[in-house]
């Protein structure tokens, strides 16, 4: 198994875990959150619609040259465990089917950097009410980062993931959350970096390498966030 298919799976599990109705629990991360956040900023209730996402996302032309956008996975229904992370664990990994997270309104693509497939950078938008985004993304960075180690049981495959909190980037949006995460299986290990930003009623996910996820962040948040 390469493990580049690790990042799929734990998208997989992500998907599930947002759809599990919000609800207090003391793993909830505490994002970090800008000055204008700090001094009652507006949240920003306009919602945008999938294909108004869709607009929005990072193409080719943003990211230059080397870029080659990867054709949409097929959804995925293996059954999923969670072992060695009771918090992770409850919020329902077990159940998780399909690829994106649980909210209505999104949009995703990715892009494979120099034709190498371990190198990859992602990007997920989603817009709702701004409770309702860090809630659920709150949520599951808690219960990801909470657990140091755990292992992951996808259709008879074990991957064993380590997980560190990263400080997330100042000044960008509302509210900000980072983690690295490295995934082992099949004797081979990868890391993989991910950073998710809520500007109003937008949510930003950019995961993949780390240095691609640097490099691309602060160019995706702008354009995510640029009015129509």
């Amino acid at each position: 198994m390469r493990v580049r298919v690790t990042i799929t799976v734990l998208g997989v599990t992500t998907a599930a875990l947002l759809a599990v109705p919000a609800c207090s629990t003391d793993t909830a991360a505490k994002p970090e959150t800008t000055a204008s956040a700090r001094t009652g900023k507006p949240a920003g209730d306009t919602l945008l619609s999938s294909v108004a996402l869709e607009q929005r996302l990072l193409d080719e032309r943003d990211l230059g040259n080397g870029y080659l956008r990867k054709s949409e996975r097929p959804t995925q229904h293996d059954d999923v465990t969670v072992v060695g992370c009771p918090a992770l664990s409850e919020l329902g990994g077990d159940a998780a089917t399909g690829g994106s997270l649980a909210f209505p309104r999104k949009a995703e693509v990715t892009f494979t950097y120099a034709d190498n497939t371990n190198s990859e950078v992602s990007e997920e938008l989603y817009s709702d009410g701004a409770n309702k985004l860090s809630d659920g993304i709150g949520r599951i960075f808690g219960a990801m980062t909470g657990c140091p180690t755990y292992r992951i049981v996808a259709g008879g495959t074990a991957i064993d993931i380590a997980s560190q909190r990263l400080a997330a980037p100042h000044g960008l949006g509302d509210e900000q959350w980072s983690q690295l995460l490295t995934f082992s299986a099949g004797g081979r290990s990868t890391m993989m970096k991910q950073t998710a930003i809520r500007d109003g009623s937008v949510l930003l996910i950019v995961s993949g390498s780390p240095a691609l996820v640097d490099r691309h962040l602060e160019k995706a948040l702008a354009k995510a966030t640029t009015a129509s």
